[in-house]
């Protein structure tokens, strides 16, 4: 890394720890500084924007001692401070209302960059709640959706596990700084996720656990989400926050009933009457978002735009079809005739939540093409 690069990283890590500044102001100052954080910077310690004596106090002489532990954090094997200007960044997460100036991530950051389904649900949940989050999270991860939580107790601790157990991926947003994790109990789950997915946080190395910090990172799983999914969530649940910010944000919420005597269904029936969508089963899920996933499949096609003008299909999809044979037995079944979902789930056998899945892949690769009607076309040259 030059110096040149190494004074950029310094002053965004300046510009995340800069107390009481948020990221809107600071995009806006990106974008007159062409790009460049340290003109940023130049701009407010200029005096001729009114700032917090705190915060000023900080621009003018930072820790140095602090900056010089978060260098050498990111100096390690798989961390990343994921900065808004990069190409990589997540597009899903600027349409939101306060979209986070930069992330720090632990594992596969690219993970982001494919299409996601949030479970989140109490904490305190029921045996029977986490079976549920189990079993969603591992039909929602083999339909070809990455499973997005916060890692909390619970639904969130159940739906990532599952995941894992079955060799899928997986992103925790998490309300510390990356280098904690909270609650401890799942210190190993950490590791987990950090080895086969990717742990992001908007906070800083060393940033505690605080109550006001789960309702920001809330609208950082439900904004990098499709859709949310609430599994057992009681009237005064965090989840119900998370439901509400995806709503705002254009998302799709779906929630879980429960029996009318548990306490922690009664969140879930109270989305549902406000219009969440009940669902019994994941291909419900997969049937909904799908529409989605295609439109955010484009896009993110263009982040992946290859050096030689070639796009490049997201590679979890891309060797999810490589590793599935049903991929291939799907391009027999569909013939050279358009034919229905309906078709192509009585002639292959198959669900049509999995049919849905590698359809969307295929078309993502440029061998099928989507038709009104809920039908599907094979291209000639997807042998």
């Amino acid at each position: 890394m030059g110096t040149n690069d190494e004074d950029e990283l310094r002053a965004w890590l300046i510009a995340m720890r800069t107390p009481g500044l948020g990221p809107g102001g600071l995009r806006e100052r990106l974008v007159a500084s062409g790009g460049s954080m340290a003109g940023a910077l130049a701009r407010l310690r200029s005096g001729a924007t009114s700032l917090d004596p705190v915060a000023r106090a900080w621009l003018t002489q930072p820790d140095e001692a602090r900056l010089a532990e978060d260098l050498a954090w990111l100096g390690r094997p798989g961390h990343r401070l994921l900065r808004c200007t990069e190409g990589d960044f997540p597009p899903q997460l600027e349409s939101i209302a306060q979209p986070p100036l930069a992330l720090f991530a632990v594992g596969d950051a690219g993970l982001m960059l494919h299409p996601q389904v949030a479970i989140v649900g109490a904490r305190s949940a029921t045996a029977a709640g986490r079976a549920h989050a189990r079993a969603f999270a591992l039909a929602l991860s083999q339909a070809g959706f990455v499973i997005t939580s916060g890692m909390a107790d619970g639904i969130d601790g159940a739906a990532h596990a599952a995941v894992l157990d079955a060799g899928a991926k997986t992103v925790a947003v998490i309300g510390t700084g990356p280098d904690l994790v909270y609650p401890r109990k799942h210190r190993g789950l950490a590791a987990r996720i950090v080895a086969d997915g990717v742990l992001i946080s908007e906070f800083p190395p060393g940033t505690p656990a605080r109550a006001d910090h789960f309702p920001r990172r809330n609208r950082l799983i439900s904004g990098l989400a499709l859709g949310v999914l609430v599994i057992e969530a009681g009237l005064r649940s965090g989840s119900l926050i998370t439901a509400r910010l995806a709503a705002e944000q254009g998302r799709e919420v779906f929630a879980l009933p429960g029996s009318i005597h548990s306490p922690l269904a009664r969140g879930c029936h109270r989305l549902i009457r406000d219009g969440a969508r009940l669902v019994e089963n994941a291909d419900e899920i997969v049937e909904a978002l799908t529409p989605a996933a295609r439109m955010l499949g484009g896009e993110l096609a263009e982040r992946l735009r290859l050096e030689d003008g070639k796009i490049a299909a997201p590679p979890v999809m891309a060797d999810r079809r490589r590793e599935d044979d049903g991929c291939r037995q799907l391009l027999i079944a569909l013939g050279h005739e358009p034919a229905s979902l309906d078709e192509l789930v009585r002639r292959t056998g198959q669900s049509a939540a999995g049919l849905s899945s590698m359809l969307l892949m295929l078309e993502l690769e440029g061998r099928v093409e989507s038709l009104p009607g809920n039908r599907y076309q094979r291209l000639p040259d997807a042998d």
